[in-house]
């Protein structure tokens, strides 16, 4: 019995984080970075990768899972147990805009990331030519935040 509840213990320090996104938005760079890995030669991921850290008493296993179109419809597979997805906008890509947006619409929808926190991240934003964040809520990236919050456990932060 004393083995069980050491297991229910160990299992609430325990988090899942999905990190999705549209093929090229760095995803799998960054997941490189939280780990201090080389991010000189990264290349599209084929499936998923998944990545343990301890982080202040807690293990996050963190699933990088590739954006191509063709591998989208798989995405489902993995939305089980989620914890937290993060979902990776490229802020310099200006003509996928309305796919990252239909794309994410669609995983607000999911019966199976309810409860899940949802984070938004815009990266590649120190690339000169990116989306400002006049952009961004021209292009009603934030239109996600207001429906998240209805069917996410989630919180906008802001950075100036």
């Amino acid at each position: 019995m004393l083995s069980i509840l050491r297991k229910a213990r160990l299992k609430d320090k325990e988090m899942r984080i999905l990190m999705l996104g549209l093929d090229n938005a760095g995803k799998t760079t960054i997941v490189k970075r939280i780990m201090n890995e080389d991010v000189t030669t990264v290349s599209p991921t084929l499936g998923f990768i998944i990545k343990t850290i301890d982080f202040q008493g807690y293990k996050l296993n963190i699933w990088d899972v590739g954006g191509q179109k063709t591998l989208r419809s798989y995405w489902k597979n993995y939305f089980e147990k989620t914890d937290t997805l993060v979902w990776v906008v490229d802020a310099t890509d200006r003509l996928r805009v309305d796919d990252c947006r239909d794309e994410l619409s669609g995983l607000l929808l999911e019966e199976r990331l309810t409860g899940a926190s949802l984070l938004i991240f815009l990266n590649k934003t120190d690339v000169e030519g990116c989306m400002t964040e006049d952009e961004v809520h021209k292009v009603n990236l934030s239109i996600f935040l207001s429906f998240a919050f209805s069917n996410f456990n989630s919180q906008r932060l802001h950075s100036s």
